[in-house]
């Protein structure tokens, strides 16, 4: 951490004039650095710029321990939320049954849902590197289809040294959707067995 990036407390803090909020979050308005300090002194808590780039700088009252404790909890929670997202890879053959198909779609799915992007790659060898490219490209159109989860084409499927490959990532706002109106479907199916 370099200095700039150290937060400044009570006597470390440069600027003359602050925007002072109070103990208990109240704004205390515009205020010296000196008259801030006494109001922290008062309270027995600290002085704490938190937004040193505003003008004036913005400081609070507060108890410092608290105050990295509660800086060090946002930063383990934006941790999280950064959740390393990898670029996972499936492999097809023209030859590869419908339920092969099934299973692999449903193991896409799963990365999808986890937040990852997946190569879907068409692989050729022999005579099927030979065959025509609208074929081969629907071939792998065609798994697409059968993938269970709502995602957007990141890469167009496109020639690769091995024969086609595309890469799509989860579309949440299309997965978000298509669940509401799985769930509504489901609802009226219920409400026509009741009916019955």
């Amino acid at each position: 951490m370099n200095n700039s990036d150290k937060t400044r407390i009570n006597r470390e803090i440069r600027s003359k004039e602050l925007r002072v909020i109070g103990a208990k979050g109240e704004n205390l308005g515009v205020i010296s650095l000196e008259e801030a300090l006494e109001v922290a002194e008062s309270t027995k808590l600290d002085l704490i710029e938190i937004s040193p780039k505003a003008r004036p700088p913005v400081a609070k009252v507060m108890d410092y321990g608290k105050f990295q404790y509660e800086q060090s909890k946002k930063k383990s929670a934006a941790k999280a939320k950064a959740k390393i997202s990898e670029t996972k890879e499936v492999q097809i053959k023209v030859g590869t049954s419908e339920n092969d198909m099934l299973m692999r779609t449903k193991k896409v799915a799963k990365w999808l849902s986890e937040g990852h992007r997946v190569r879907v790659e068409l692989f050729l060898k022999g005579r099927y590197k030979g065959m025509q490219a609208d074929f081969l490209k629907s071939r792998l159109e065609k798994f697409l289809l059968l993938v269970p989860y709502a995602f957007k084409v990141s890469d167009p499927i496109k020639r690769c040294p091995k024969g086609f490959a595309t890469v799509i990532e989860r579309d949440k706002a299309a997965q978000a959707k298509a669940e509401r109106s799985e769930a509504k479907e489901d609802a009226s199916i219920t409400e026509k067995h009741e009916d019955k």
